[in-house]
């Protein structure tokens, strides 16, 4: 069941179309269906398919790629030596091949790469030197990494022999609040759009979690299934996650946590005062892979374009593990049921709200009309002030989003209006901006017509993230 995707089924499908060998790079965050896709997108026949052993060291990395040769028809052949050892092999499979295009599919081939293998210059050479030189331009490539960070430094960015050499390069991003409520009523799961948005703030657009969600469960026994019973499906999945992804994850671990603490994000001094961790090459490493995986993101408030960038936890998972999971410390198995309408938890819906509607500025963009606008979405923090959304359009205009989630209408009281009335004054004599202020109000079923809420100059609603 493939929901969405059709650019990038479409791009894959090109690849067999072209008079010459193309090479394709599929990368994107754990669990967010590359596999999948490329195998749903190709009937699940391929020349050569291979997928490299999690944590896997030099040999059992070689064994395995001998054990996929074995299954994809080539029988006579031992463990290889090394990688270009492998690859040769890999040439005798392709010779032995009918002819026609042949799909050639490596999967996690960041954990393939370990110390001292060279597996790059292999790889390199079995593409530069074998597959180009060919009169038979009828290889397609494809290589699959969850590892963003490595995929972009030894690929993408790669100053050596595979610079230029890549046909296409596909990020497969998480599923929309669309794509998500596709996928639940294909599934067949009665879920108001309300349910769709309160799992996408725990679950994320990441189909993987999503396919555990059982027919028949309210939200709160999906997820207490899912996260908080003995046997659950996603028990593990934070230390899973990380730990597969980096080789050395506490560093990694320990900017996450420190994300944690203000919602508004870190700059890099503050991370570093707060991890105690060593400054330099290392450290921007971290940073730079955290935000290539998608667990962060990097942003510049207004009006300091250039300085002061704050890192701000934004994976939907991550953050309920630190807000929810982490603290059911009695092993309740109905914790969610139990606590759900704690205020605790209340605090977590609002965060979350506000991850998701940054998730899809886009809607909201088309939700005001102005999707055709120039305009540069930021935030901004000042006395006692914080915005988390500003958007800065080309026509003078500059919307203060203010992001709410509420079980019906949200009514401004006297106390939240005078605070909104700090808020842009303070936003206006700190930034020096001549534009004109508009108070947009997101939240879920809109703002009640009180006597506060002639404010407003624009709303988007829930249903308004929805659309593509």
């Amino acid at each position: 069941m493939l929901i969405g995707r059709a650019k990038e089924q479409k791009t894959l499908l090109s690849l067999l179309d072209n008079s010459e060998s193309q090479f394709c790079v599929v990368y994107g965050r754990r669990r967010v269906g590359k596999t999948y896709l490329i195998r749903e997108t190709f009937h699940y026949k391929f020349a050569f398919q291979h997928t490299g052993v999690a944590r896997g060291n030099y040999r059992e990395q070689l064994r395995a790629f001998r054990d996929s040769l074995r299954m994809s028809g080539l029988q006579k052949c031992n463990i290889p030596k090394n990688w270009s050892d492998a690859f040769g092999m890999l040439k005798e499979l392709i010779m032995q091949a009918p002819a026609g295009k042949k799909v050639i599919f490596i999967d996690e081939l960041p954990w393939m790469d370990t110390p001292k293998s060279n597996m790059i210059g292999a790889l390199e050479h079995f593409w530069n030197g074998w597959v180009t030189s060919r009169a038979e331009k009828d290889i397609v490539l494809i290589v699959c990494g969850s590892a963003s960070s490595w995929v972009s430094k030894n690929l993408l960015r790669d100053k050596g022999g595979l610079r230029g050499r890549f046909t296409e390069k596909i990020k497969l991003m998480p599923f929309t609040l669309t794509e998500c409520e596709q996928y639940a009523r294909a599934a067949g799961l009665v879920m108001e759009r309300k349910d769709i948005f309160e799992m996408y703030m725990i679950l994320g657009g990441i189909p993987y979690y999503w396919s555990f969600l059982h027919r028949g469960n309210s939200i709160s026994q999906n997820i207490d299934e899912l996260f908080f019973v003995e046997d659950a499906k996603l028990k593990d999945e934070f230390q899973a996650l990380y730990h597969t992804l980096f080789k050395r994850p506490d560093n990694y671990l320990k900017v996450i946590e420190a994300l944690t603490k203000r919602r508004s994000g870190l700059t890099r001094e503050e991370i570093l005062r707060s991890t105690k961790l060593e400054d330099g090459g290392t450290f921007s490493q971290v940073l730079d892979e955290l935000e290539q995986c998608g667990f962060v993101r990097r942003y510049v408030a207004f009006n300091k374009e250039g300085n002061g960038a704050l890192f701000q936890l934004i994976d939907n998972y991550t953050l309920f593990y630190y807000y929810c999971i982490r603290k059911n410390a009695f092993s309740d198995e109905q914790y969610w049921s139990h606590t759900c309408l704690s205020n605790e938890h209340n605090a977590w819906k609002g965060l979350a709200f506000e991850r998701v509607c940054l998730q899809h500025v886009a809607q909201i963009k088309h939700a005001l009309g102005i999707g055709g606008i120039v305009s540069n979405v930021c935030s901004w923090s000042g006395k006692g002030a914080q915005i988390d959304m500003v958007i800065a359009r080309g026509d003078n205009v500059i919307n203060i989003c203010e992001m709410k989630f509420c079980n019906g209408e949200y009514a401004i009281d006297k106390k939240y209006a005078e605070d909104l009335d700090r808020k842009m004054i303070t936003f206006r004599e700190e930034t020096g901006t001549r534009s004109a202020l508009h108070l947009t109000m997101v939240t879920t079923y809109g703002v009640s017509h009180n006597q506060y809420w002639n404010k407003v100059q624009s709303e988007v609603l829930m249903d308004d993230l929805f659309n593509q």
